[in-house]
């Protein structure tokens, strides 16, 4: 596959796997510090770039395409959600928008489990105890006794790819599978045994919420304090897809008023949490720092896919036809 040799490109960090291997052909910019390029780095190397290969923490929008200068065709992203990128504004400039899809399925499907076992069955506060000497007596019949996950009720919120994905480890747990999603996946309910429930009852009945819808005006706190409330005092909330799908001052809440059980938390309204926030001191909390898709193999395949999105977008003399487009093609002024 031919490119012009002179395209330009910038890439906000950087990335394993082989994703700069296979863009060495270019003129590559590269972010090389470990945190996130400011806003005043990305529009200063944003100039003059025909792609744009960015992260979910990088607020591409009509600034940025501005700055990039009318020869920017692609902005593809590092992940499998685009609400960073105004897709409306480069679908009208003909730029391309990319993302990795579904790739990361199987991996956020392990870490979303890995959240129930912690939180059902008290891990990190076993780790803790045993770490800070304060397991004294040795074996004992009540010692922090967690919940069952084997036979009870998950409630899946999205049951897309990743969605399915955990269903079907919740099959492997004997468990009984509703699932909400905006339609009905009869396929999926056929598969795996899951059952189509309204939002309110599947949180009524669900030992365990878990969240995998994508984020948009109508999942925005989709999750707040009168849904919280519909659920069991005894349930664990699980959310490995966005943090703003639920209020996180009303998950807060419920959790200090022990409305529900516990938490198990991959994403946050704001990304590093801060210091300020009430979850930082819940013990009936389990946190991780966004690692939903972070294992090797994952990581190096997304980085894979942000790259041949880029060589089939510059790839000169053939329609540009990248494999995961958000965007229909749009024709170029």
């Amino acid at each position: 596959m031919a490119h012009v040799g002179n395209n330009k490109v910038y890439i906000t960090r950087k990335l394993p796997g082989p994703a700069l291997e296979m863009l060495q052909e270019f003129d590559v910019t590269l972010h090389k510090r470990q945190e996130p390029p400011t806003r005043k780095e990305i529009l200063k190397n944003v100039a003059g770039k025909d792609a744009i290969l960015c992260m979910l923490s990088d607020k591409i929008d009509k600034e940025v395409m501005d700055a990039a200068g009318p020869q920017l065709k692609i902005i593809s992203s590092y992940s499998t959600g685009f609400e960073h990128i105004d897709v409306a504004e480069a679908t009208k400039r003909g730029i391309y928008v990319t993302y990795t899809s579904d790739i990361l399925a199987e991996a956020t499907a392990d870490i979303t489990f890995a959240l129930i076992l912690a939180c059902a069955r008290n891990v990190v506060a076993g780790d803790r105890m045993v770490r800070q000497k304060k397991w004294k007596v040795g074996w004992m019949p009540d010692l922090l006794l967690g919940q069952n996950v084997h036979g009870a009720t998950i409630g899946i919120v999205g049951l897309g790819k990743i969605g399915s994905a955990v269903a079907r480890r919740a099959r492997g747990f004997g468990m009984e599978i509703l699932y909400h999603s905006r339609r009905r996946n009869e396929a999926a309910e056929q598969e795996l045994g899951a059952r189509y429930a309204d939002l309110d009852y599947l949180l009524a009945q669900s030992d365990f919420v878990t969240i995998h819808t994508t984020l948009n005006d109508a999942s925005r706190h989709l999750v707040n304090s009168e849904r919280l409330q519909k659920m069991k005092r005894t349930a664990f909330f699980i959310n490995t897809a966005r943090g703003a799908v639920v209020n996180e001052r009303d998950l807060a809440a419920a959790l200090k008023k022990g409305i529900i059980a516990g938490a198990g938390l991959d994403v946050f309204e704001k990304e590093p949490l801060g210091g300020k926030s009430p979850l930082l001191a819940m013990k009936n909390v389990v946190l991780l720092p966004h690692i939903g898709s972070a294992d090797r193999m994952t990581r190096s395949k997304m980085a894979e896919v942000a790259a041949k999105s880029i060589l089939d977008v510059l790839a000169e003399g053939k329609e540009p036809d990248p494999k995961f487009l958000v965007n229909p093609p749009a024709k170029r002024r």
